[in-house]
């Protein structure tokens, strides 16, 4: 099974985990369509999952320890949708424009551009969690 993880009976937020392979992204995005579809936030949908393709992806490709799983966290806060990736690694990822003619290196650019806020964070235990906030209107 690629994930693992309910939602909370009051839904305030969604953990799931998933294996470290790129099989995992479009199912997690299909999981946080589910969630939007549920809170009733449709109109974010495009953007966060942008947002979490991007943060997901990068820990897959470089967060990788064998025996470890990727958990994301899909949580209402106060006026918007917050996205968290965790994974083991303890090195942080860095934000640099790629040089022209580059096909990769745009993600976190992309999630700066497009979520409110945006950070890295320790998380209890090794590893650390990049997380992504996205304005959602009428959010309590």
């Amino acid at each position: 099974m690629e994930s693992a993880g309910t939602a909370p009976r009051d839904g305030g937020t969604v953990v799931l985990r998933w294996a470290q392979t790129a099989r995992s992204v479009p199912r997690a995005r299909r999981e946080l369509r589910r969630t939007l579809a549920r809170w009733e936030w449709g109109a974010v949908e495009d953007a966060a999952s942008l947002v979490l393709s991007e943060l997901l992806t990068n820990a897959v490709r470089h967060g990788r320890v064998p025996g470890r799983e990727i958990e994301t966290h899909f949580a209402r806060v106060p006026g918007a949708l917050r996205i968290e990736v965790h994974d083991a690694p303890e090195r942080r990822p860095l934000m640099a424009l790629p040089v022209d003619g580059a096909c990769g290196g745009w993600g976190l650019p992309l999630v700066d551009t497009l979520a409110a806020k945006w950070g890295i964070d320790d998380r209890r235990g090794s590893g650390k969690l990049v997380w992504a906030e996205l304005s959602v209107s009428g959010a309590p």
